[in-house]
């Protein structure tokens, strides 16, 4: 990493640091309140190997010169600076911008001027002062339960300005020690500020930001925007930042499972989000991750990656089929390798990308290495279904050893693994996503033929509730779906024990006839699926029968286990 110094155009020497291939795109990196240009260390360690790296410390922050009058400070000053230190650093190109808090603040001011140096940019929990004036205007305009929720709720989130325009007692607060110690408390995640960064950084607030949000002039931005917004973040809600399309046409909002300081605590989540949209202006393909992210009028699940196992079939085939309806791209497995070529024909026939593996669930080994290849091939998926399953009928005493290591092998293991190797992808890429596991009404409608299938299914919803309260944190969204009677071919495959094989043939034909008289399809149960996954349910019982078991199950559990006793066998 090379050193430089660049002069601002009022004098303010400004310390500049730039690493990476010389011939490679250059990316500008622009710090906040109250950082320098330490913030981005572990960003720059990801992308300094591909991109030219360049970071600044801003006037009144690390290295650079801190100048003592608050004009000094301004908007047009701040975007002087960063166009200086383009012009001493790529003074023949056009740069990449990723910018984050006042960075960000400093950024939007200069892509807003139309400078068309600026190729993209990557905006982090820092929004243009002009288009917050005019949100917080638009949501008092037009108020509606919602909107003056969001606008109280930044108001309250955003007092600690008020504060900062106190003459003395923040510099004093400062000086003494307390504002360092309440970052450390609040912000874990910031490394100890300086507390020169502090003092000089509080003149960024009272030169800009009343006279900014008091007369808004949101202007137009014409070049590829990312706003990547923390989940988490107490200072910059995700509605101030991202509700600016009217502005910004080419705009990309992801939100990214984190807090404010982000780019320090997980700044390989950050990093990979900026690549991504360096490679696409630069000439590269735009990315699923991208695609998904733009913000336009399109179907609900437009290129969104789903994965689903037992896919050949029934409810899995219907479920890939209405994803694929919705815009979103399919990835299925069976073990039933025709079915499969059959499913992914039929989703090809819709316009969307699909594929097929040929994959047994209850194989560990097998669902690591084909999670692998997903990732490898496609991407991580955003939504994953675990269907996959058997079914298995008859008395308890009569269910072989065998019978229930193949069944608890399928139907509960195979989602384990699916879970297991999913959710370690979806956590690591830090975008959130959503696992749907098909469990059932015999998860909580008692019988006394479905022994094993009702003891797995019943362990899928309780693996699926926990699963939920664990990875909350990480917002993966986790869901269990449980059908009732549904007309699929698992009833020509249940292994009905304690008879021979003719009658065994007979229970399944019967069993198969009275499914399809009921009439309730695998579609309906896609259609249910969708539903769950679109609002984050936790439980989403299918089919009549099972929405009133569910109640019953929790209303009068005694009449269940009195009904459990019933010989139901076809």
């Amino acid at each position: 990493m090379s050193h430089t110094w660049v002069t601002a155009s009022d004098g303010v020497r400004l310390s500049v640091r730039v690493t990476g291939p010389d011939d490679a795109p250059t990316v500008i990196c622009v710090h906040g309140y109250p950082d320098n240009g330490s913030l981005w260390d572990g960003v720059v360690a990801e992308l300094s190997s591909r991109y030219r790296v360049v970071v600044y410390d801003v006037r009144g922050a690390g290295l650079s010169d801190k100048p003592r009058g608050r004009k000094s400070y301004k908007l047009d000053q701040l975007s002087r600076d960063l166009f200086a230190v383009a012009d001493a650093v790529v003074p023949a190109g056009r740069f990449h911008l990723l910018a984050h808090d006042w960075g960000s603040i400093q950024g939007w001011h200069a892509v807003t001027g139309g400078d068309p140096r600026i190729a993209s940019y990557t905006s982090i929990s820092g929004p243009d002062l002009d288009y917050v004036g005019a949100w917080f205007r638009d949501q008092l305009r037009r108020p509606t339960p919602k909107r003056l929720w969001h606008a109280l709720n930044q108001f309250a989130h955003s007092t600690y300005i008020l504060f900062f325009h106190i003459p003395l007692v923040p510099q004093l607060f400062w000086r003494l020690g307390i504002m360092r110690k309440l970052f450390q408390l609040a912000e874990p995640e910031l490394a100890d500020p300086e507390v020169s960064d502090g003092v000089h950084g509080i003149k960024l607030y009272r030169a800009n930001i009343f006279t900014r949000l008091g007369r808004p002039k949101p202007k137009q931005v014409h070049i590829p925007v990312q706003v990547l917004a923390p989940t988490g973040d107490p200072y910059v809600s995700t509605p101030m930042q991202t509700e600016i399309a009217k502005w910004v046409p080419d705009l990309r909002i992801r939100r990214v499972v984190g807090r404010h300081w982000i780019a320090r605590s997980k700044p390989r989540v950050i990093a990979d989000a900026a690549a991504e949209l360096v490679d696409f202006v630069e000439g590269g393909e735009e990315p699923r991750a991208l695609r998904r992210a733009k913000v336009s009028r399109r179907k609900k699940f437009a290129d969104q990656l789903v994965v689903i196992t037992g896919g050949g079939s029934g409810i899995g085939r219907a479920t890939a089929l209405a994803f694929a309806d919705e815009g979103a791209d399919v990835v299925i497995t069976d073990i039933n390798s025709d079915g499969a070529a059959e499913t992914v024909k039929l989703l090809r026939a819709k316009g969307v990308t699909a594929a097929e593996y040929t994959v047994d669930s209850s194989d560990a080994e097998a669902m690591g290495q084909f999670a692998k290849q997903v990732r490898d091939d496609h991407g991580v998926p955003d939504i994953v279904i675990n269907n996959a399953g058997i079914g298995v009928s008859g008395p308890f005493l009569d269910t072989s050893v065998a019978d229930w290591e193949r069944v608890i092998d399928v139907n509960l293991w195979g989602v384990i693994h699916g879970c297991r190797v999913f959710a370690e992808q979806m956590r690591e890429r830090g975008e959130g996503g959503q696992i749907v596991n098909l469990a059932s009404a015999a998860a909580y409608l008692p019988s006394k033929i479905l022994s094993a299938y009702a003891t797995t299914k019943s362990a899928v919803l309780t693996l699926s509730v926990c699963l939920r309260a664990e990875l909350a944190a990480d917002h993966i969204g986790v869901t269990a779906v449980c059908p009732g009677i549904v007309a699929t071919n698992i009833t020509n495959t249940t292994r009905f024990v304690g008879v021979n094989p003719d009658e065994e043939h007979r229970r399944r034909k019967a069993s198969t006839g009275l499914y399809a008289r009921r009439g309730f399809g695998p579609d309906k149960v896609a259609r249910d699926i969708l539903k769950a996954v679109a609002k984050d349910k936790a439980i989403a019982p299918s089919t009549p029968e099972a929405k009133g078991a569910l109640l019953l199950s929790r209303l009068t559990p005694g009449l269940l286990r009195a009904a459990a006793k019933l010989d139901v066998t076809p």
